[in-house]
């Protein structure tokens, strides 16, 4: 692309851009935003207001909701955080929306071509319904997330991308196995204590637990005992921030990942690799396209099966599979496919506008308001315009 975009990112007012601790969305916010603005492009972000984003940063709540203990209804904060965007609407050459389901409505009725990018699960029983509109722009961040609607025209499917050069790499590990998560059912956090336990390793668990809700309820009823009967073999940290993560990565013999969540991408998976942790994992959603069976870690049908599959990774080389995920997860790469959604998206406006126009011209020259030289003139200037822009 030739001449610098004006691009809008649009955040979920849930958690701050970057989050401080857990957040995916926003950390794939934060990766697009440093480096689009890297590259010269002009970019704007609607987030809360304690967001931390290079370009211009308009406001949608004055702090993030989730950290202030906010649990009630979501949907007005993304209705005012759309309106917001669509006053502005004319002051970019393209939008990129964050808000997953809304996006869909922010699509339909933006002025400017809209990207939307599904970070969370698409396998839900309203789905196909809304999809059944024919909306462009639509981006899956994986193969498996793209294949639970395969009857949809997906403009890409783009793998997220972390800048991971910094993470910290020990070849010298403990014999601890960690799990990173949430404390929730279909995490697997209490059969990743039953996997270290049968592996007979300590396991550190550094997971966020829900203030209120069903999470909180698992985590009094069954995660909470289940720690206190594990006794001092397994270790819980709580909720860490990123440097934090890291750390405990690059310590870890391995990392666990035995969730029934179909996990649409999975940063957690490369964060563990970038640091040269493998990750033992049940094959399940888009981790297989992550994790390469016997070359960064393992999948396991169960508990047991993980459990046996965590004496093998001593025949893994941690160095290759640090270089592998950093090349293929980089935040450069999946910029790179960005750009070239924005630019077919694009191109497409253009060609649809200079259509409508040539329409209107021969209109226009049909009843001698125009003449035919210059409708002939117009129509080379709109060419010579497109041609710049690319």
């Amino acid at each position: 692309m030739a001449r610098p975009l004006r691009i809008a990112h649009v955040a979920p007012p849930l958690e701050r851009v970057p989050p401080k601790a857990y957040g995916g969305t926003e950390r794939v916010v934060h990766e697009l935003l440093v480096e689009l603005d890297r590259r010269g492009h002009e970019v704007t972000t609607f987030a809360s207001g304690d967001s931390d984003v290079p370009g211009r940063l308009i406001a949608t709540v004055p702090e993030a909701l989730r950290p202030i203990g906010y649990s009630g209804d979501q949907l007005p904060y993304f209705l005012t955080t759309m309106l917001s965007v669509l006053d502005r609407a004319s002051e970019f050459d393209i939008i990129h929306s964050h808000l997953e389901w809304s996006s869909l409505l922010l699509a339909r009725v933006s002025p400017v071509p809209v990207v939307t990018t599904f970070h969370g699960r698409l396998d839900l029983p309203w789905a196909e319904e809304i999809l059944s509109r024919p909306t462009p722009g639509l981006v899956a961040i994986s193969q498996n997330q793209a294949s639970t609607h395969p009857q949809i025209r997906w403009e890409a499917v783009v793998h997220n991308g972390l800048t991971l050069t910094g993470a910290p790499f020990e070849r010298r590990r403990s014999e601890a196995l960690c799990f990173v998560g949430r404390v929730a059912p279909e995490k697997g956090i209490v059969e990743a204590i039953e996997i270290a336990n049968a592996a007979g390793r300590p396991l550190r668990i550094a997971a966020k637990v829900a203030p209120v809700g069903p999470e909180r309820e698992y985590y009094d009823a069954i995660f909470k005992p289940a720690l206190e009967a594990a006794g001092s073999s397994v270790e819980f940290l709580g909720e860490l921030e990123s440097h934090e993560r890291d750390l405990l990565f690059a310590e870890s013999y391995a990392s666990l990942m035995p969730g029934s969540w179909p996990e649409p991408f999975g940063l957690v998976t490369i964060e563990s690799l970038a640091c040269g942790t493998p990750v033992i994992a049940r094959r399940i959603g888009a981790l297989p396209e992550i994790i390469r069976d016997g070359i960064d870690g393992f999948f396991g049908d169960d508990t047991i099966a993980m459990a046996y599959k965590v004496e093998r990774v001593g025949e893994l080389d941690r160095a290759a599979i640090r270089a592998s995920v950093l090349d293929r997860f980089s935040a450069t790469r999946m910029t790179d496919r960005y750009l070239e959604v924005y630019a077919r998206m694009l191109d497409r406006a253009a060609g649809r506008a200079g259509e409508e126009a040539e329409v209107e011209d021969e209109d226009a020259a049909s009843s001698g308001v125009v003449s035919a030289d210059r409708l002939a003139a117009k129509r080379v200037g709109r060419m010579e315009a497109v041609s710049v822009d690319r």
